[in-house]
């Protein structure tokens, strides 16, 4: 069965911990969207397009891997680009309890 998944995150910068987590999710997915939100109630460090530009380098061997940009709701932006599958990181047991309740 093939699936197509979405990593969504400000990626403010993009850290080892993301490129490894994309890496990972390359390898059980048919197909990865790293979904940079634009957020402009956050203040980031880098513009949306910087951190596009970063991403699309650090996954450019990772033929199926595609980044791209969205705002709202993360499920609204999944549906619109045929994911089945949400890609999450987890840090610490508070990241756990954000997530369970997001979920």
């Amino acid at each position: 069965m093939s699936v197509k998944a979405l990593f969504p995150g400000t990626f403010d910068p993009p850290t080892n911990g993301h490129v490894d987590l994309i890496q990972r999710g390359a390898l059980l997915f048919e197909h990865l969207t790293v979904a940079v939100l634009n957020n402009p109630g956050k203040n980031p460090l880098f513009s949306v397009v910087e951190r596009v530009e970063m991403l699309k380098e650090v996954t450019a061997s990772l033929t199926n891997v595609s980044v791209a940009t969205f705002d709202g709701l993360t499920v609204e932006f999944a549906r619109r680009q045929g994911a089945a599958a949400v890609l999450r990181g987890i840090r610490a047991i508070s990241d756990y309890e954000y997530e369970l309740q997001m979920a």
